[in-house]
């Protein structure tokens, strides 16, 4: 469910801005390599150093080495051992009672409600009254809960300030109309539930998962097929336009939350925006979030879904750090170009929380996972 929650709001036609890092990167604009086209000769020249040199962003540098397979120490071997029959069932255990609680009270909530069937979305995020109070309370302490049995014991935030000029003069207008984070990993998503209970995009098929489809359509998600047509994506990116709108001029309405980078990183670096989140010219507020680690990373690169939630139940301790930053306004100039505009939030967002601005993207982390595997070589 958390990976299907990443972006797809993006410009299909847009160029990524170039990075300021030294990695050697390539365009986010490129098409995904087909095997074929391959130079089967220069399939020796390329190894795991190289890939990593060239897929930076996607690299996993914890302990327990790329896709989570590296040899392990006898010490490290043994707390996970340890931590396999005592930690990770008792974890197992606890987070599923919390998803069924809150499962349970969002049932309770929907009952004999209608979900808002407006552009094909069926979402309860327009009820009214008691029913929104206690699923938006309940989502955010039972979030917070589930962070806590993640070993996520202290979530520390931290605020930064810089001088805008643009900043509206009436009160209402300086309401954000959309959450733009950097994406490291589906715990994103149970922080965010936590700290402001805003809707997401996800993939369609999430709506029919049991338990996590009703509170997906709690929370007001904007249904995408990943592999649709570019008719069924202008529809979805209209859809959200319109949700940022309606949040920005409306208090009542719940916030849009979007990861513009279209995938998760290792937390170090940020992908190029889309520029799907910056279409309805309202302010916007950027939040980072980083991931602090001494053996394990929470990131979700290069590692599966299993053995990525296996190794995180049976951390002691896990760390996030949030940076949130102002509500940023768009100057006239950067309204008229949501390129630009979501260029400047990215380098600003770089700056604050010191990530490294990269030019790659989803089509090269496909790569990337791909060599991994040895399905294909890259040259």
């Amino acid at each position: 469910m958390m990976k299907g929650m990443e972006s797809e709001l993006k410009d299909l036609n847009s160029k990524p801005p170039k990075s300021n890092g030294n990695i050697n990167t390539v365009r986010d604009d490129r098409p995904l390599l087909k095997s074929d086209s391959v130079s089967s000769s220069t399939t020796n020249a390329v190894d795991l150093q190289d890939l990593e040199k060239k897929f930076a962003p996607y690299v996993r540098r914890d302990v327990y080495g790329t896709m989570g397979r590296g040899d392990l120490a006898p010490k490290e071997k043994l707390l996970l051992g340890f931590a396999l029959v005592t930690l990770l069932p008792i974890r197992v255990i606890l987070a599923t009672t919390v998803l069924v609680v809150y499962y349970l009270i969002c049932r309770f909530c929907t009952l004999f409600s209608t979900p808002n069937r407006e552009d094909e979305q069926d979402d309860y995020s327009r009820l009214r009254g008691w029913r929104r109070s206690v699923i938006v309370w309940c989502g955010k302490v039972l979030s917070r809960a589930m962070l806590f049995v993640f070993g996520f014991y202290w979530i520390p935030e931290s605020t930064t300030s810089f001088t805008q000029e643009n900043k509206p003069q009436s009160e209402e207008m300086e309401r954000p109309g959309v959450i733009i984070s950097n994406h490291v990993s589906y715990l994103d998503i149970l922080y965010h539930m936590s700290s402001s209970f805003p809707s997401f995009v996800a993939k369609r098929s999430v709506a029919k998962l049991p338990l996590v489809g009703l509170i997906s359509k709690c929370l007001g998600c904007i249904y995408v097929q990943r592999e649709s047509k570019s008719s069924d994506f202008k529809g979805v990116s209209a859809v959200a336009t319109e949700r940022i709108q309606e949040a920005h001029q409306n208090k009542y309405a719940p916030l849009m939350m979007l990861f513009p980078e279209g995938t998760t990183t290792n937390g170090d670096f940020l992908l190029p925006f889309k520029t799907g989140g910056f279409l309805a010219k309202a302010p916007v507020l950027p939040v980072i979030l980083k991931y602090n680690y001494q053996r394990f990373s929470p990131a979700w690169d290069s590692i599966s879904g299993v053995r990525h939630v296996i190794f995180l139940l049976c951390q002691f301790v896990n760390y996030i750090e949030v940076i949130k930053l102002p509500v940023y306004y768009p100057s006239q100039q950067e309204m008229d170009d949501p390129k630009l505009y979501a260029s400047n939030v990215r380098r600003l967002m770089a700056s604050e929380g010191n990530l490294t601005l990269s030019d790659i993207g989803l089509a090269e982390k496909r790569i990337y996972h791909a060599a991994l595997n040895e399905q294909i070589c890259i040259q």
